[in-house]
């Protein structure tokens, strides 16, 4: 019987390739495998493209790295100059950048040099950035670096996500590595199948694992204070400057989010929808924050549960707020819906529009708020149950409007709704590039006005929310930014825009974002990914920009060869945020 230890041991002159979705366990196992190696006094060289060198070091401190061992381990950090995070210099370390190949090619041959000696092992953790910045030139990166270091008596382990590209060159992949397992997570169990293997027979494993729940958002981060007042502001009408002010084009948030989605195709969705029916369930702790007489009203007329159509009425009543910060126009199908089975249609969605027949439903945010806000408003009554929603119809299925179901408990279609394939994802990314390139090369409008709403909204935490989530998550926003960024800065050269005049543009369309004054540095006031955090959170510790800040390095990349770094941020509780130059 093949062990799992047996598998982490990698054999020379080969290279393994890992392959399953995020969450599989495919970074644990590279993990493992060097903290096998390094005892065998054999070095390792660890190349991280989707965090920093100091988090590798962390963990694999806290699973019983000796400091003996740790002399024999170097790194290739190429995540923090990509999204431009600081650090300070490591003598075990030599950085890269995940848009440049070379670079990364350059620095472990660096690291080679100073081992001077064979039997090290590489592990590339992961290929999936850098294939998502330069496509199928990933293959020829294998061939080339990664398959000529093992040949030189040397071992690789190398993983990628399932899913983030095109299958067809998944399918290289996997024929220029000399074993393959595939990893998945199944019923409380890691799997591990052995496709093929220069030494073990093809078989399948299954570890058990305990279940790993993202934290959605830590209540730690929320500021009641600052939240009442700023709905007592609301309800007198007089709400502060900023609040008037943060209006903005809806292109941004879903420029935003779909370049993330492009990470993780099958799990941001769903991370998404639970992110959001969090966040909706958490009136009932902001309903102890609302001025005395809206907190009377909600208890006089509030029903207790929202099971019978007259009593959701109330909640459609409510959830007209929608309109008034021009999310969409929500209208409850009355006739069409029953006693625990409530129908709702969406016009003007802020989600949807401007994305009619890309072939998939869109909204992952307002649906599931409202189911959260259900739930929320019954356990503030004393009643706890679950509620869900799911859209049956949408602009994005070539729907003339959108319409959600929604119910107390479980949805048996929410599942295949939510997740969505890499293909329509990126075609969903070309859509809105295009429309930015529009905007920036022509001055086409970046959406098309909505009859009603038009085309601004009051901002929803729609990126900053995931400021509070997940690491993983996180990454996905750096990258997805960088690889945004460098597209459009690629595409304004190709187009024979001068650096100067593509920077000049550039600014000009992140007024959509915020107020912004570039000299020596960038500055943004009012950005709408932190601006959130100002109305309801605690001061975080770190510029938490990190979609904007990875757009503004993959541009100037792309256009200048620079990096940026965000140095003040209104998170932070400065009064702007600001990135130099690097």
């Amino acid at each position: 019987m093949v062990s799992l230890t047996q598998l982490q041991e990698i054999p020379s002159e080969n290279m393994i390739l890992l392959v399953g979705p995020p969450g599989s366990g495919k970074s644990t196992f590279c993990r493992q495998s060097v903290l096998q190696t390094l005892p065998l006094d054999k070095p390792v060289i660890y190349v991280t493209t989707e965090y920093g060198s100091s988090r590798v070091e962390g963990v694999l401190k806290e699973a019983g790295l000796r400091e003996v061992e740790h002399k024999l381990l170097y790194f290739v950090d190429a995540y923090n100059e990509t999204v431009g995070v600081s650090v300070s210099d490591r003598s075990d370390t030599v950085y890269a950048d995940c848009n440049d190949l070379s670079s990364i090619d350059i620095a472990i041959s660096k690291l080679q040099e100073r081992l001077g000696r064979t039997g090290a092992l590489i592990v590339f953790d992961s290929l999936t950035s850098p294939y998502m910045f330069n496509g199928s030139e990933i293959l020829r990166f294998m061939r080339q670096t990664l398959s000529r270091f093992a040949a030189k008596g040397n071992a690789v382990l190398a993983c990628i996500d399932e899913g983030c590209g095109k299958p067809e060159d998944l399918v290289t992949m996997m024929s220029i590595a000399n074993g393959i397992i595939k990893m998945e997570v199944a019923d409380g169990s890691r799997v591990l199948n052995v496709v093929k293997h220069p030494t073990v027979e093809p078989t399948r494993i299954e570890v058990p694992t305990a279940k790993i729940v993202d934290k959605i958002y830590d209540p730690k981060f929320w500021d009641m204070e600052q939240g009442r007042r700023f709905l007592e502001a609301e309800q007198r009408g007089v709400a502060s400057k900023e609040f008037e002010e943060s209006f903005r084009n809806l292109f941004w948030p879903n420029f935003a989010r779909w370049s993330v989605m492009l990470w993780d195709p099958k799990r941001f969705p769903h991370m998404t929808y639970e992110l959001w029916k969090n966040y909706g369930y958490g009136f009932k702790e902001v309903i102890p924050m609302l001025p005395w007489r809206m907190r009377l009203l909600f208890k006089l007329f509030m029903p207790k549960n929202f099971s019978k159509v007259k009593d959701m009425k109330k909640m459609a009543n409510f959830c007209q707020i929608m309109r008034q910060r021009r999310w969409g126009i929500l209208e409850y199908l009355e006739d069409t819906s029953r006693a625990d089975e409530h129908r709702f249609r969406m016009h003007e969605s802020y989600e949807c529009w401007g994305f009619q027949n890309v072939g998939v439903a869109m909204a992952s945010i307002l649906p599931p708020f409202m189911a959260g806000a259900c739930k929320g408003f019954e356990s503030w009554k004393g009643l706890d149950r679950d509620w869900n929603a799911v859209e049956t119809k949408c602009v994005g299925l070539g729907d003339p409007y959108c319409e959600w179901k929604v119910v107390p408990g479980e949805i048996d279609e929410l599942k295949i709704s939510l997740e969505k394939d890499s293909a329509v994802v990126q075609k969903i990314n070309e859509r809105l590039t295009h429309r930015l390139i529009g905007f920036l090369i022509d001055g086409k409008p970046l959406v098309d006005t909505r009859e009603r709403l038009g085309n601004d909204l009051l901002m929803l935490p729609d990126i900053s929310l995931p400021a509070m989530a997940s690491e993983r998550y996180r990454t996905a926003q750096r990258m997805g930014g960088v690889k945004a960024g460098k597209e459009i800065g690629e595409t304004l050269i190709a187009k024979g825009i001068k650096e100067d005049e593509a920077v000049k543009r550039i600014i000009s369309f992140l007024e959509h974002v915020g107020k912004v004054t570039a000299n020596e540095t960038i500055r943004i006031k009012e950005n709408c990914e932190t601006l959130f955090t100002k109305f309801w959170t605690i001061k975080f510790e770190e510029p938490s920009c990190y979609f904007t800040t990875g757009f503004l390095n993959g541009f100037f990349y792309a256009t200048r060869n620079q990096h940026v770094k965000e140095t003040k941020c209104i998170a932070m509780g400065d009064p702007y945020c600001e990135w130099e130059f690097r």
